[in-house]
């Protein structure tokens, strides 16, 4: 139930990031794409504006009388406003002389002047955007560029349908949103998957980790139940049958030297033994340290096997002398002990097994 839940909290959050990513996106893509359609439409109605402005010129300069040209424009031009952008002929006196609707010969032109003047220099599609998106816009076209015609007072100008452009705008915006749209399904799908299969994946390896740690802490805590009933077993055995049971070589006490003094230590003061640079030194449950001439090989042949345990080439430890037993390493055991140094011994794997053998004996 934990899972599913989580699973659907994850599919809702990426929804939510992807809705909150895709509304933001998707007004700058449509604005961003808008503005080169507009770039792109604007200077092509420039040069058509500039090319007829050419003609024209030319015609009045070859004698073609003014109003054969008007007439033979406007027959050109006529009915050419349903398209997305048109050209017209006006006088400088803002008189429309030419014009695709005939209904709007001879009336004044009326468009933005500020539009007119922004898009003079330069095309700036962001005004033009925003002109056309602007809600209750009564206008259906607007002039974007004039060419004037040279010794005449007659100007070109270019014009735009607003209305053409505008569903232009809103059948572009259909269509952001539909990729839009078909984009967020398939991520939040696929990624509503992954994200499941990866969390399957990684569920199930801490699963089997779990398990492995569960199945070693119970070996550990078999293990030290083990060293608890061992000892008890050994507190209990009389001394005279240890004594029966202990090899003729085992010894009771051991010769040792602190600096240049011969002292004593009775075998059950021995916490653990160990060499170093050659030296083996004793290691008593009140801390204190001494050296023996004896090695660490023939001073495990005079110990109570049952006693003392040969954990490493470098140890010998008591068995009154162990704390704990924990995991370390790759299948390694550390030996945790009761006496005052803070000495930590580590038995290898191989030596593991036979030590959890000498611990069930």
């Amino acid at each position: 139930m934990k899972k599913d839940k989580l699973y659907f909290l994850t599919f809702l959050a990426i929804a939510v990031i992807f809705l909150f990513v895709a509304l933001i996106a998707s007004k700058y893509f449509i604005k961003v794409s808008a503005n080169q359609l507009i770039e792109v439409q604007v200077e092509s109605s420039k040069r058509e504006a500039n090319e007829v402005a050419k003609l024209i010129g030319f015609q009045l300069l070859s004698g073609v009388k003014k109003e054969k040209i008007i007439a033979n424009t406007q027959e050109i031009i006529e009915n050419s406003n349903t398209d997305t952008w048109f050209i017209s002929v006006f006088n400088w006196g803002g008189k429309e002389v030419c014009h695709p609707d005939k209904t709007k010969v001879g009336q004044q032109v009326k468009s933005k002047e500020t539009l007119l003047t922004s898009l003079k220099g330069k095309n700036n599609s962001d005004d033009l955007f925003d002109l056309l998106m602007q809600r209750g816009n009564q206008s259906t076209s607007e002039i974007i560029y004039i060419s004037p015609i040279k010794n005449s007072d007659l100007i070109v100008a270019a014009n735009v349908n607003i209305n053409s452009v505008s569903a232009q705008m809103n059948s572009l915006k259909s269509n952001f949103y539909l990729i839009f749209l078909i984009m967020g399904i398939l991520v939040i799908v696929f990624s509503f998957l992954a994200v499941r299969l990866i969390g399957s994946a990684y569920e199930k390896q801490l699963e089997l980790k779990n398990s492995t740690l569960t199945s070693e802490v119970v070996n550990l805590a078999k293990l030290n139940s083990d060293l608890f009933s061992y000892k008890e077993r050994v507190a209990v055995i009389p001394e005279k049958n240890t004594t029966e049971e202990s090899s003729d070589n085992e010894k009771k006490r051991i010769l040792t030297y602190i600096r240049n003094e011969l002292v004593p230590i009775s075998i059950k003061d021995i916490a653990y033994v160990y060499t170093e640079n050659t030296i083996t030194y004793v290691v008593c449950f009140d801390g204190k340290k001494s050296t023996s001439s004896i090695s660490l090989d023939d001073m495990y042949t005079h110990l109570n096997s049952t006693l003392f345990f040969r954990a490493n080439r470098q140890f010998i430890i008591s068995i009154a002398a162990i704390d704990k037993i924990i995991k370390y390493g790759n299948s390694q055991l550390k030996i945790l002990l009761q006496s005052k140094t803070s000495d930590e011994i580590i038995i290898s794997k191989n030596k593991a097994a036979e030590f959890k053998q000498w611990l069930n004996m």
